[in-house]
Formats: structure tokens, sequence, C-alpha cells
């Protein structure tokens, strides 16, 4: 089988591993270079703490579970450590806990002492905080789960194709053909696109409709801060989640910061402004000892691929089931799982976990409007 995969972000890059696997010859396609997209800004935090409905969240606890069988440099099993001071906080926290423990997903209540255990650069938060511990989350480093994952497409002989911009996309009885800016054409069997946030424009050229939010019109829901310091001697092994910051480990010694209360003011056009990289700094130090100091690297404003209702896209979106459509906005948590799942459906075999986020519920009416996301920590 011949496949066209358009996008060499981290989801286009498992896809085409896992075609690969299948015995597939696979043309990838990128615009810029891998991972320049959505991939180049994302926390990937692999969790699926707060993802719901029930389908959405079965689907991601079978991601994680996906990350810890492919496990290497780029993946830190070293879990979630989330606090609650305020009586607001505390609330959230326990519904969702109580929530989690009834789906079955692995929560520790823990004390101070543990807490400070597990990062003994934790600045103690008042008497009263409550701690909780979810050891089966994780972390990785983006651009090195995408370098495994499309390393190994490319040994089993995938092509890959940069400054590849995509004009067209022409499904027919027989296949289909995608043709380039500068006039290439690459036909396949089956193409899959991979774009993130740029699916519905390339779905369109197929003359199909899969809405995306826009990032420029849809602010918090698509858009956030995200902040990554210069090497620290501060010691933190995980994910940190808070009522005012997010923080986890980037390499090196760096940490990358996330302020979802201040998302509201994030604008893709423009640079993150001076007194939002101001408060999300100052409030380093309140939750981090040895951070005093801390100068940003890196500041850019993350636009998310969120499908128009907010949860999955994965299926065939034409009658002859030429075109084969992913967007998600947990890419990363579910890259590893959609490696095999899409394989096997572009093979002809239905997976259970993805019925429930076909592309033609946009068409027969089903889907819903996306949702504002909660203000509390840590949403990926």
């Amino acid at each position: 089988m011949r496949v066209v995969v358009i996008g060499a972000g981290v989801v286009g890059s498992a896809v085409a591993a896992g075609l690969t696997r299948r015995g597939a010859q696979v043309t990838v396609l990128e615009a810029r270079t891998p991972g320049a997209g959505t991939t180049s800004t994302s926390v990937a935090w692999i969790n699926a703490n707060n993802k719901t409905p029930q389908a959405y969240f079965d689907l991601n606890q079978a991601a994680v579970w996906a990350h810890h069988q492919l496990p290497g440099d780029w993946f830190f099993p070293t879990g979630n450590l989330e606090y609650a001071v305020s009586d607001e906080h505390k609330e959230q926290l326990e519904a969702r806990v109580g929530r989690l423990i009834g789906m079955g997903y692995a929560v520790e209540r823990v004390t101070a002492r543990r807490a400070m255990a597990l990062e003994p650069d934790l600045v103690p938060p008042p008497t009263g905080t409550e701690y909780v511990f979810f050891p089966g989350e994780a972390y990785v480093q983006a651009h090195r789960l995408l370098g495994r994952l499309l390393g190994e497409a490319r040994d089993r002989g995938a092509t890959v194709e940069c400054g590849a911009e995509v004009t067209a996309v022409d499904a027919t009885a027989s296949g289909a053909t995608v043709t380039l800016a500068d006039g290439r054409e690459f036909t396949g069997d089956v193409v899959v696109t991979c774009a993130g946030r740029w699916t519905q424009g390339v779905a369109a050229m197929a003359g199909l409709d899969v809405p995306m939010l826009d990032p420029a019109v849809s602010g918090k829901v698509t858009n956030g801060f995200l902040v990554t310091t210069t090497p620290l001697p501060a010691r933190l092994s995980r994910v940190l989640t808070t009522a005012g910051l997010n923080l986890r480990p980037d390499g090196g010694g760096r940490v990358l910061l996330q302020s979802l209360d201040l998302d509201d003011h994030a604008d893709p056009a423009a640079d993150v402004p001076a007194g939002i990289l101001g408060q999300i700094m100052g409030r380093l130090p309140g939750v981090l000892r040895a951070t005093e100091g801390a100068a940003v690297e890196r500041a850019v404003v993350g636009q998310r691929a969120m499908p128009g209702d907010g949860l999955t896209v994965a299926g065939f979106a034409d009658p002859g089931s030429r075109v084969y459509v992913v967007a998600t906005h947990s890419g990363v948590t579910l890259a590893p799982l959609l490696m095999e799942e899409v394989a096997r459906e572009v093979y002809g075999e239905k997976s259970p976990l993805l019925s429930t986020f076909r592309p033609g519920r946009f068409a027969d009416g089903t889907a819903g409007p996306a949702p504002t996301p909660a203000r509390r920590p840590g949403q990926q």
C-alpha cells in the first residue's frame, strides 16, 4: 500500500512509523521542518487527568500506557504532583480525584512530608494544603520523541519531503493525489492528513469539512503562554501543578513554565508581553527554591490544534475512504497510540478506541462546540 502523510509533527511522524510497520510505502510531506508546528510549543505532559467525556478519557488513558510501552531517553515517567491551597481548588481537586479513582486512574493522596520528599526544593505551602500525586503520568521532550518516531519511519523506507507546501488534494475511486506549490505530485492509495491546526484548510482542498478553531480568534481555548528559563540550580523531577503556575523540567536545568490564568492575554500574532513575563517569572520563587533571579531563555505563545468541538478527530472523511484525517489537542499524549490505531484503520481494521471520534460528526450535526478550558492547573 502507498500512503502519503501530510504533516511531520509528532502525530504525523507516529502515523508514518505505524504504517511502515505494516509494510506501507510512505511519503511524508512537511511544509516547513519536522516539529515546527504545534509540536514545538507543547507542554508535552502525558496524562488523562482531566480528559472528558469518558471516551476521550479512555483514549488518553490507553495512550499513557502506550508511552510506557515505548520507553526511551525522551520519556520521563516521574508522575505529576499537584497541590491545592484555596478552598475552591481543594474542592475541584477532590471532585476530580474521586472521579479518576472511580475510573481506575492511578491517584495517591500524599502528606506534606511525602510531597517534600518527591520535590525537595518545593517551597512549603501553608498548613492545610492538600497534595495529590499521579504516579502514572509523565512528560516527554517532544522533539526527541518525534525524532524517534520519524527515524523509525525512515529506517523502514519512508521518504520525508520538507518545504513541501500542499496546494491540492484530489481523491478518486482508485487513490488520492497531493499536489505541492512547486507543481510536484504524490499519489497514494490513501492520504492521511496530520496537519495539526492547519487541518481545516488541508481538508478543504479535498472538498471536506473538518472544522478547527482558529487561534487568531479563539483566545485561551487555543492559545497559551509558555516560558522556558535559563539553567537553574533547582531540583525538579516531575510535572508540578499549582493554582498559579505549572512547571516541569526542560533539560539542562531549564524549567518550562505555564500560567493558565494569564492565557486570556495570549495573542499568537504578538510577542509575549513584558508584563506577562514578569508575572510568570515572579511566581516561580514562590513555588520552587533556588530560582531567585531566574532569567527567560524562551517565551512563546503556544497554539493548540483544537478541533471544532474540542475532541480528537480520527477517521476517513470521504465516501471512498481515500482521505483519513487525524487532528487532536492531545497530540503528544496520543502519538504512540495513534501509531498503531491509525495504521490498523488504514489497513481496514476498525479501532474501538477511535470509533467515537469520526470526522463525520461535523457533517451530521452531532458535534458540539469546543469547551472553554477549566481554570485549573495543568491542562495539556
